[in-house]
């Protein structure tokens, strides 16, 4: 049988690439990190870990099994607070991991009303884009990811439970007013992160045209500052426009194509209490719409 802290000293030493740094961060000394992972190779009968010079390397087996650690560890984790959690939600913590733009609007509103009827359940934000947001709840490192995605993308891994939060609109934004994306076929565009660019082109191929990829920058304040500047055009939705909005630019909204906004969870059913509690704060003040 695996044993749970061979494989966290395992993680910690693919996640540090030494066995020094691992040693710091779980605070054993450098010979005790050595031991566990021998131990590990014991009991699993396959080599771990090999040196390189006067470093070491995760085998093809030791990546493999580091990957399946950082879960289950994640996961042990979360079941401790999901434990705490369960004792009247008078304690424990619950993790969220979202964009910026949710975690400007949607986010702060959700925490005033879980911390006024749970005083004792502390809330752990984490701003991340919601690919990396998926990734860190399937290793278990949060509770929640509270994600954006689009009617027609391609679903999500069946393992992830999505609860559906509300709407966002998407928006032109431009310098001028009452604008058409017709009247961009060849302005220059500025392209933010992949879901992100994925959806503006998705937009402008709808309208006819393939848009041509200037300037890259996922911060809705440096897009909205090139915008105004002239040099290109772009989308946002509309919780973007709620968290930040540039004198110097024009909004307008695309009609029929929206942000479907999800809470997502991992695992069999059913979420802990402090995660449904979570979820239930998030739909009570969802009102993603912004003119």
């Amino acid at each position: 049988m695996l044993n749970p802290i061979h494989l966290k000293v395992l993680a910690s030493v693919a996640r540090h690439g030494s066995v020094t740094e691992a040693a710091k961060e779980l605070h054993y000394s450098q010979p005790s990190v050595s031991h566990h992972l021998s131990r590990l190779e014991a009991a699993t009968g396959v080599k771990l870990v090999q040196r390189v010079g006067r470093g070491i390397r995760l085998t093809p087996e030791g990546r493999l099994l580091a990957n399946r650690a950082a879960e289950i560890i994640g996961r042990i984790d979360a079941a401790t607070n999901e434990l705490a959690a369960q004792v009247g939600l008078q304690s424990g913590h619950v993790r969220l991991a979202a964009n910026a733009s949710v975690l400007s609007t949607l986010v702060p509103r959700a925490a005033v009303t879980l911390a006024e009827t749970f005083p004792g359940l502390e809330l752990n934000l984490i701003e991340r884009h919601p690919v990396e947001a998926l990734q860190m709840l399937r290793h278990g490192e949060i509770d929640v990811a509270l994600i954006f995605r689009y009617a027609d993308a391609p679903a999500e891994d069946d393992a992830f439970r999505l609860v559906h939060i509300g709407e966002d609109s998407i928006y032109l934004i431009s310098r001028h007013p009452d604008d058409t994306l017709e009247n961009h076929r060849d302005s220059p565009w500025i392209g933010g992160c992949e879901r992100c660019q994925e959806e503006l082109v998705t937009v402008c191929r709808r309208a006819g045209f393939t848009p041509r990829i200037g300037s890259l920058s996922d911060d809705m304040t440096v897009v909205q500052a090139f915008v105004a500047a002239g040099i290109g055009v772009t989308t946002l939705p509309g919780l973007a426009l709620q968290a930040h909005r540039h004198p110097g630019i024009h909004a307008t909204k695309i009609p029929h194509h929206t942000r479907q906004l999800h809470a997502a969870t991992y695992g069999d059913p059913p979420d802990p209490p402090a995660t449904t509690a979570l979820i239930n704060a998030l739909q009570s003040v969802s009102h993603p719409e912004a003119e």
